[in-house]
C-alpha cells in the first residue's frame, strides 16, 4: 500500500561494500549493468556505491543483490535520503548572506 506522496518519491543512498580483492571486477561489472546504481569509487577491498531508486523496498533489494555478488563480505548503508521527485526538479532558492565582512 503506497500513498500518492511515496509513489512519487526518489530514494538516494550510498553504500560501502566490503569485498575480497578478487571480487572487485565482478562487482564493478554487476553495478555497471544496473540502471539505478553507480560505482563511485573502488580501492582495494572497499567500494562506494551510489543508488537512486523509487522506494525503500527497491533500496533493500539492491542491498540484498549486492550481498549476493560472489566475494562480497558486507554492505553498509552510509546515507539514505528520500524526497518527492518534483522537489529534485525545482530550482534551488537564492540565498542572501548578510552581516559578513568582505
Amino acid at each position: 500500500m503506497s500513498s500518492d506522496t511515496s509513489a512519487n518519491e526518489v530514494h538516494i543512498a550510498s553504500f560501502v561494500v566490503q569485498h575480497r580483492d578478487e571480487a572487485a571486477a565482478a562487482l564493478a561489472t554487476w553495478i555497471a549493468a544496473s540502471d539505478d546504481m553507480e560505482l563511485a569509487r573502488s580501492e582495494g577491498t572497499r567500494s562506494i556505491v551510489l543508488c537512486e531508486c523509487a522506494d525503500q523496498y527497491a533500496l533493500l533489494d539492491r542491498i540484498e543483490a549486492l550481498r549476493s555478488v560472489p566475494g562480497v563480505l558486507n554492505v553498509l548503508l552510509v546515507y539514505h535520503h528520500a524526497e518527492p521527485g518534483d522537489a529534485l526538479d525545482a530550482p534551488m532558492p537564492t540565498l542572501t548572506v548578510t552581516g559578513v565582512a568582505p
